[in-house]
């Protein structure tokens, strides 16, 4: 693969502005769990190997199970995810993939089981990580071979 611009490097403050942000959402009343399902099924969706790649390493530091991990971009056809989950990651989905729009349906459903603060958290996760993952690819981020 071509080597393209470190835009850490290149744009400093640009990144220092992306982290900022991860700061925010750190301060969240997400769990840390919530987080990294939105961060690793938004990367599967976007297919972001780095991104991919360091957030099921975190999730299984902070507890994730391998079961659930592998089984995410199938969630809706396994046990493993509670309501509140499975309500975030439709929510993932459909503003990942925004071309295709968010349906009232599934908006709705986020609604009604997360309060305001939340589901305006979570969308802001999912932006978070759609941007990350925009970052990596177009600059070629690989994950490290461990």
């Amino acid at each position: 693969m071509n080597s393209r611009i470190v835009m850490k490097e290149v744009e400093p403050k640009a990144y220092e502005t992306m982290f900022s942000f991860e700061k925010y959402l750190s301060r969240t009343k997400l769990t840390p769990i919530q987080k990294h399902l939105i961060k690793i099924r938004a990367s599967q969706i976007n297919g972001c190997a780095f991104c991919i790649d360091m957030h099921t390493k975190e999730a299984r530091v902070l507890g994730e199970t391998e079961q659930r991990i592998y089984a995410l971009n199938a969630w809706r056809e396994t046990p493993y995810f509670t309501e509140v989950e499975r309500a975030i990651l439709a929510l993932t989905e459909e503003i990942t993939l925004i071309h295709q729009k968010v349906s009232d349906e599934t908006y709705a459903n986020a609604a009604r089981l997360l309060d305001e603060v939340s589901l305006a958290q979570i969308i802001m996760a999912i932006i978070g990580i759609n941007a990350w993952n925009r970052i990596a690819i177009s600059t070629h981020m690989m994950p490290p071979l461990d």
